[in-house]
């Protein structure tokens, strides 16, 4: 299961700090919540697989970003939010050791494109 939300706050290329609360919120519901919410039922359908001759259930990739590490002015609740999707990763990895589930997580980088 590939799972990769994410939204963006309306103020990021204006830099507005404090951003409104409403926008913080909302990119917590969609890119931490909303990612939560789809683990937790996909890791209850993988869970009702067969393992495979490894042992294996399945597995889960949460997507998050290189802004999890480092990121512009203007983007601190995306930012917030995508390292919590590595922070939840870790757990869920372990909460499911032992099950034949493995959880992972990518970080999309910065591309370089020739103007």
């Amino acid at each position: 299961m590939a799972n990769s939300p994410a939204t963006w706050p309306p103020h990021r290329k204006t830099r507005r700090y404090p951003a409104p609360l409403e926008d913080f919120e909302r990119l917590v519901s969609t890119n931490l919540i909303g990612l939560f919410n789809v683990m937790r039922h996909a890791v209850s359908a993988i869970l009702r697989n067969e393992p495979d001759e490894n042992g294996e259930r399945g597995v889960v990739v949460n997507t998050s970003s290189a802004a999890a590490y480092d990121r512009l002015a203007g983007q601190t609740a995306y930012t917030a939010t995508k390292a919590g999707i590595i922070g939840m990763t870790l757990p869920a990895a372990r909460d499911l050791l032992g099950k034949g589930v493995r959880v992972n997580t990518i970080d999309g980088g910065y591309r370089l494109a020739a103007q």
